[in-house]
């Protein structure tokens, strides 16, 4: 007797990834990842997204039953479109053009014969966090920051947590379908630069820019560190990872770096406290393998911003779904659509 599955598609700008996923999030199949070919106009990226399908339905043990897909940018899953997503397009004429207002299902369902959902990347990581991860599919409301190159967020809430008519779990969109933009809000109006255009926000000061960028000045300063030695002198292939194992092994640069980014990001998980109420708060990318190195500083100042009565039933964690994020998120959503067929 065959197990329902779906297809969970993780859209990035370099690669896209895709892996059949049973109700449980356990996997049916080997997953597969191929070049995204972002840049290279809508048709190549459509393929290749195809030909990742194709060979994870070919190796699920059962037959998929539906597609979730996670892209980076503004999504309208309604009319089946891209908003926009600046690292998706081409270039014309010497200049890039970024997606807008691109379809997507149509044109994909020609490609792959099965119904298809899709969702901003990190508001679909949120979902296959609350469903597959710490949330257990019971959080009242999880509120999950990715933490990266850019820093995505998203909000899932349990019926219980609205007040009005409402069943499943929740995905915040908002108005338009492109909320919950946790990375941009702004915690210091006059504060660093973000590559969105805005001062002071959470991505400008807990991005993965701004956390390489703290350690080189440290080092330009003459600090003494072991993350010249990791890099084998050179600054430039400075990575957030090598922050992480300089701090394990007591690097005060590092454990500096990691600390100063706690706190700020301590300052935006008080404000996410006080306007969504959260019972877990979840960190994930890969930045948020620094663990407690971030963590003890956020909870710390969190707690100094969040309303008390809000911060207790808060728990402030590490996203257990990190690798494999996007497409259980992806799957969770094409899971949630048939479902209520």
């Amino acid at each position: 007797m065959s197990r329902k599955c779906v297809i969970g598609i993780d859209l990035g700008g370099t690669n896209v990834r895709a892996g059949a996923f049973y109700q449980d999030g356990s996997p049916a199949g080997q997953s597969f990842s191929n070049p995204s070919n972002a840049q290279h106009g809508t048709q190549a990226v459509l393929e290749a997204v195809a030909k990742t399908v194709h060979e994870a339905a070919a190796a699920s043990a059962d037959q998929p039953s539906a597609i979730g897909l996670a892209i980076p940018g503004h999504i309208d899953d309604e009319v089946g479109q891209v908003v926009w997503a600046p690292n998706f397009g081409e270039e014309i004429n010497g200049v890039f053009v970024s997606w807008r207002n691109v379809p997507i299902r149509e044109p994909l369902s020609k490609l792959v014969d099965l119904p298809l959902h899709m969702g901003n990347d990190a508001n679909l990581a949120a979902l296959g966090e609350y469903r597959f991860g710490c949330g257990k599919n019971s959080a009242r409301c999880l509120v999950l920051l990715t933490l990266g190159t850019g820093v995505g967020g998203g909000v899932v809430m349990a019926a219980s947590s609205v007040q009005g008519q409402a069943s499943g779990s929740l995905i915040l969109l908002g108005g338009n379908k492109g909320g919950a933009e946790l990375g941009h809000t702004v915690i210091n109006y006059q504060g660093m630069d973000c590559n969105s255009g805005e001062y002071g926000s959470v991505e400008g000061y807990i991005g993965r820019d701004a956390l390489i960028k703290r350690a080189q000045r440290r080092l330009s300063r003459g600090r003494e560190s072991i993350l010249a030695s990791l890099v084998e002198g050179d600054l430039s292939k400075l990575t957030p990872k090598h922050l992480s194992q300089a701090a394990d092994l007591g690097d005060e640069v590092s454990i500096e770096v990691l600390e100063e980014a706690g706190t700020m990001l301590g300052v935006a998980i008080g404000n996410y406290i006080n306007v969504f109420a959260p019972d877990i708060v979840a960190i994930g990318g890969q930045i948020a393998r620094a663990g407690e190195w971030l963590l003890g500083p956020a909870r710390k100042t969190a707690r100094n911003v969040g309303a008390p009565s809000l911060f207790v039933d808060a728990k402030i964690v590490v996203a257990e779904q990190i690798a494999d994020a996007g497409m259980l998120g992806g799957a969770a959503l094409a899971l949630e659509n048939i479902a209520h067929l």
